[in-house]
């Protein structure tokens, strides 16, 4: 499969990429650098917006843009002197200090859910949560007792979540049946064990054909699973630490990848890491549903 660098970003942590239909155009943010990217398909112009706390996840607003930060849920805009307006939906009263959100989307019905995480992973501390926000300024609590939450994806009629522990002691996907009508999620069972497949489970992303793509951090490698939990192939990215996939292009037929540059280490062997890649997946996925706070 053909893997083209779309943009040498050198982001700490690049996550959540959502792709921009109306402007056909790649947004994502570096967690870390509390940055907002956004890269334009038809010049290749890349823009980056600085926010005030460390931006984790992100979906599409009437508004903006609806993010998971550090210390809740923000309405965001940006503004053309590269700064990002922010607005408080939702405070969260994380489990200890030194925990920030982390991996988040909106399901079928526009509904925004986002997972909280202790920043020093190697604690291992059962902290972390996972969150639906139900538009009128409150976090539900949905699933306690989590170390990095990650991996949320909806089936393309949203009946089925998946949701992931993306820490070297887990490394397990589940899946949930889930209550469109109520935004529940119910009957947990085991998807994958990624302890059996190369990488640890990362950001995933659903195609058209209901089939769960996650990236396997630490292994270089995009997974593409069956609904029943199969293996059916695996794309290579030229980093170790590839972070979440999503679909894109003005087909949807495109699988841009965001990635990890780990600080402190020798990256001779991988000079592109913190890059965005995009890919040809072979199948198309679905367009990302906007906030409906």
């Amino acid at each position: 499969m053909n893997c083209e660098l779309i943009v040498d970003a050198r982001n700490g942590t690049g996550e959540s990429p959502v792709w921009h239909a109306a402007e056909q155009a790649l947004y994502w943010v570096d967690i870390p650098a509390r940055q907002l990217h956004r890269w334009h398909a038809a010049d290749g112009k890349h823009q980056v917006w600085q926010g005030d706390e460390m931006l984790a996840c992100i979906a599409r607003s009437s508004q903006g843009w609806v993010a998971g930060m550090e210390s809740g849920i923000f309405q965001l805009q940006a503004k053309a002197d590269g700064s990002l307006d922010s607005r408080l939906l939702s405070s969260v009263a994380h489990a200890q200090a030194g925990m920030r959100f982390n991996d988040g989307r909106c399901d079928r019905q526009g509904r925004f859910w986002a997972g909280t995480m202790l920043l020093d992973m190697q604690q291992g501390a059962h902290v972390g949560a996972l969150y639906r926000h139900d538009g009128e300024g409150h976090l539900h609590l949905q699933q306690d007792g989590m170390i990095v939450p990650n991996g949320l994806a909806f089936s393309p009629d949203g009946a089925r979540m998946y949701l992931s522990d993306s820490h070297p002691n887990v490394q397990k996907v589940w899946a949930f049946d889930y209550d469109t009508d109520s935004g529940t999620p119910r009957n947990k069972r085991l998807f994958v064990d990624m302890r059996g497949y190369p990488g640890r489970p990362d950001g995933a992303a659903i195609d058209q054909d209901g089939c769960y793509w996650v990236c396997g951090n630490d292994a270089g490698q995009i997974h593409r699973f069956t609904p029943d939990g199969r293996l059916d192939r695996s794309l290579n990215v030229p980093v170790k630490k590839p972070a979440m996939c999503a679909f894109g292009g003005a087909n949807l037929d495109t699988l841009y990848v965001t990635s990890i540059r780990p600080a402190g280490i020798d990256l001779s062997d991988q000079p592109l890491a913190g890059g965005v890649f995009a890919l040809n997946p072979g199948t198309k996925g679905l367009e990302e549903p906007a906030y409906r706070g």
